[in-house]
């Protein structure tokens, strides 16, 4: 799903670059994307390969659109300061989302097999999906399972597109990449080509009565 922010005509093109900066940050490129955008097919229906509580997936996938609208107006938000201190701003902000966000029985985050920030370290029944995502490719649709407890996950993934590479691939400037590497330590985030499974959003909701 492409940001508002960044379709054609929005934004003049220094702008759009930082945008794109942040974008990556926030992990906002997933495998849905919009439907009608040009170049685009329509998102695709959540599958599940268990049996799941009814509706759970559109629920799921509802549950997440506030989060992902919020991370994109922190990503506008971000801009006055520029695309590398945008970074450290999107270190506090994404989080506080999050938690804004998990309320009601609701639980959700992003995640990945090689993180950036140690704190997005996937919960236990999530690590599975990123695992089998990894090893089956070609069934990457996003995933719905029981969790016991009158519980439901949802699993959507996020694949690198070609953009992503400025922060996530093998050459990043160096002044973004001394940020990085002074917020994150322990980043595990480069490396990537595009196509590949940069991480997932991931939501827990409890079934309906």
């Amino acid at each position: 799903m492409t940001p508002r922010c960044l379709r054609s005509g929005s934004i003049g093109p220094l702008a759009r670059v930082a945008v794109v900066v942040l974008a990556l940050a926030l992990g906002l490129w997933t495998s849905a994307p919009t439907a009608g955008e040009p170049g685009t097919t329509p998102a695709p229906t959540p599958a599940s390969n268990e049996t799941e509580a009814p509706g759970a997936a559109q629920r799921a996938a509802a549950l997440l659109q506030p989060f992902k609208q919020d991370l994109q107006q922190a990503l506008r938000e971000g801009l006055a300061r520029g695309p590398v201190e945008a970074v450290a701003a999107c270190r506090l902000r994404a989080p506080e989302i999050a938690r804004a966000q998990s309320r009601d029985g609701v639980r959700l985050g992003r995640s990945s097999h090689r993180l950036r920030n140690p704190a997005n370290a996937p919960p236990d029944w999530v690590a599975p999906v990123i695992d089998d995502w990894l090893t089956h490719p070609e069934d990457r649709a996003p995933r719905t399972l029981p969790l016991g407890e009158g519980r439901t996950g949802y699993v959507e993934p996020i694949l690198l597109q070609p953009l992503c590479l400025s922060c996530h691939g093998d050459a990043i400037a160096p002044d973004l990449a001394a940020r990085i590497e002074h917020l994150y330590p322990e980043d595990r985030a480069t490396g990537f080509h595009v196509g590949e499974l940069r991480g997932v959003f991931w939501v827990e909701l409890p079934d309906p009565d």
